[in-house]
């Protein structure tokens, strides 16, 4: 329980050792980590190690996560050209979550929670950005877009 000093309006941080505070961020580290791992070795280039996308199978439509799995192989491998043709929302979204997960580990280490209150607009213009992606990447002009 944080507690506020009414003389000096600091806000103490919550009692609990500092390794107690990072077992959470660490741990969603390390499932990260290991997804990353073994997308890294197991190549999703080569047919049969991981499934089809469902909604590619059955509808020949590429959803906005479908070149995931490469954008992941070939951003562990370093080539990020790679990662940025075979799926580019993908990457963005690597690179919000090693921000969001750096904020949340100084926060920790300060002993206060991680709230992440996205406004309404937020949330409309993220799922916006998402449904212009899918669209235009199965348009024709937008091949460029394809995994």
């Amino acid at each position: 329980m944080r507690q506020v000093n009414a003389e000096t309006q600091r806000v103490t941080p919550a009692p609990g050792s500092v390794p107690r505070r990072l077992l959470v961020p660490g741990g969603i580290l390390a499932a990260v980590v290991g997804a990353f791992a073994y997308v890294g070795t197991v190549d999703p280039n080569e047919p049969g190690h991981y499934p089809v996308c469902p909604l590619f199978q059955y509808t020949g439509v590429y959803c906005p996560g479908c070149g995931g799995l490469r954008s992941a192989h070939a951003f562990v491998h370093g080539d990020f050209t790679a990662a940025l043709g075979a799926n580019a929302v993908a990457v963005l979204g690597y690179l919000v979550f090693a921000g969001v997960w750096t904020v949340w580990l100084v926060r920790s280490l300060q002993g206060r929670p991680l709230r992440i209150d996205l406004r309404p607009s937020l949330q409309w213009g993220l799922g916006a950005l998402l449904l212009v992606f899918t669209v235009v990447r199965n348009l024709p002009f937008g091949g460029w877009l394809l995994p």
